[in-house]
């Protein structure tokens, strides 16, 4: 497990977030108590699954994996503070709302493109890192 520090651009309106990139085995350790998945993102960078998983003595994680195109297995899995992953959670069910009341030929900035936003910021920060 490799940790890292993203900042974000003064708009986004987020603080900076300590972010654990987990190997295979750091991941395997984290979930061994089950996991829950929450939900999905779609995005130009990759496709994002955000879930929380149980380690086995029951302490609680907050995690995202990342795909890329057809491939099966994550190429990244990111794990989060629990106020990160709130962040997160809140722009998603934010979204739900927003879409609603816009039309489908509307293309505003909304709060699902604002998740993608920070989640490029946290793809190119941490692609660097070996796990």
């Amino acid at each position: 497990m490799k940790s890292f520090v993203v900042g974000f651009h003064q708009e986004d309106n987020v603080d900076a977030m300590q972010i654990q990139k987990l190997s295979k085995e750091d991941f395997d350790k984290a979930t061994e108590g089950g996991t829950r998945h929450l939900f999905e993102l779609d995005t130009n960078i990759g496709y994002f699954v955000f879930f929380d998983g149980e380690d086995a003595d029951g302490l609680v994680s907050y995690m995202v994996l990342q795909y890329e195109e057809d491939n099966e297995e994550p190429i990244a899995c990111y794990s989060f503070q629990l106020k990160d992953f709130y962040e997160f959670m809140a722009l998603y069910l934010s979204d739900l709302g927003f879409s609603e009341e816009m039309e489908e030929e509307d293309q505003e900035y909304g709060p699902i493109h604002h998740l993608a936003h920070l989640m490029f910021h946290i793809v190119e920060e941490g692609q660097s890192l070996e796990v």
